[in-house]
């Protein structure tokens, strides 16, 4: 019961310090990328990368928005990694896709990379692709000390206080953002059957 409760509590408190405008913010920008047609590239790993996908069905089925998620094409990640190495799968990917100023990059990631530690130095890439080409970048982390925090657009920080529960709360979370985007009337489109 002890467990149940520090858990609990740990989730409660991330909730309570969730940054609402960030979040609305989010959503304003997610609006004006499917006004000016341009594309959602979805990244993440491991969790991340599951939320990734599911994310990218909801954003196009609710709400009509063109999502495109590299963790989807497994051969092509695959390959990559097979060829060059798991650091560079979404920059090719999105290099590929041309990723431009008209797109958006939203990073699914609890710590955001570091190239100090050499963790998530895919992310990295991708988010200095996007940079480059002039893509806005949003993403959702719980470190405020990873590339992602530090170099996005906007950065939706989950608060966690336990560190122990860094990784479940954060992926989460994600999801509960991610489905706050696609239920909000200033993006969702089409309702969902339940």
């Amino acid at each position: 019961m002890k467990f149940f409760q520090t858990y609990f509590n740990e989730i409660k408190n991330s909730l309570l310090n969730l940054d609402s405008k960030k979040i609305n913010l989010a959503v304003l920008e997610l609006k004006k990328l499917r006004k000016r047609k341009g594309r959602l590239f979805i990244i993440g790993i491991g969790g991340s990368a599951a939320n990734a996908s599911h994310a990218t069905n909801d954003f196009r089925k609710l709400c009509m928005i063109n999502a495109i998620s590299p963790v989807d094409n497994i051969s092509e990640i695959t390959a990559r990694t097979n060829d060059d190495g798991f650091k560079k799968i979404f920059f090719d990917s999105l290099l590929v896709s041309d990723i431009n100023k008209k797109d958006l990059l939203l990073v699914f990631s609890v710590g955001g990379g570091n190239l100090k530690k050499n963790v998530s130095v895919n992310i990295i890439n991708a988010i200095k692709l996007a940079q480059k080409r002039k893509s806005k970048i949003i993403s959702i982390v719980g470190k405020k000390d990873g590339y992602a925090f530090k170099n996005s657009n906007l950065c939706i920080f989950i608060n966690i206080q336990n560190k122990n529960f860094i990784t479940p709360i954060s992926e989460a979370m994600q999801s509960i953002i991610w489905h706050y985007f696609v239920s909000h009337p200033l993006l969702q489109i089409k309702k969902t059957k339940w």
